[in-house]
């Protein structure tokens, strides 16, 4: 993408020089999201594994995902603000609705 820099230029400025920033599209506020599962589309209705407080287990539980960025996916319903998620593929533990941690 090209961008015109706008105001005085720093020191060591030249032409060709490559700048790193952020394009936002959009600002939501009040969303709850987590950062983007390995499986789980945008607007899709995926199974994760939620950890159950003060115990080394997961549940299985519905979450339905809203829209998404590079890293993180807004969601609809099947979460709350506090809970925590495993987003790494566990599809060889998909025949379970329940996994102990070590």
């Amino acid at each position: 993408m090209d961008v015109t820099l706008e105001g005085p230029l720093f020191p060591g400025a030249r032409p060709e020089l490559s700048v790193d920033g952020t394009i936002e599209t959009e600002r939501l506020a009040n969303v709850l999201y987590v950062g983007r599962p390995v499986h789980g589309q945008p607007h899709s209705t995926i199974r994760l594994f939620k950890l159950l407080p003060n115990s080394n287990e997961a549940v299985r539980v519905s979450v339905r995902l809203g829209r998404s960025s590079v890293n993180t996916v807004e969601i609809l319903e099947g979460l709350q603000e506090g809970d925590r998620v495993i987003l790494s593929d566990l599809s060889a533990q998909d025949v379970r609705d329940r996994i102990r941690l070590k």
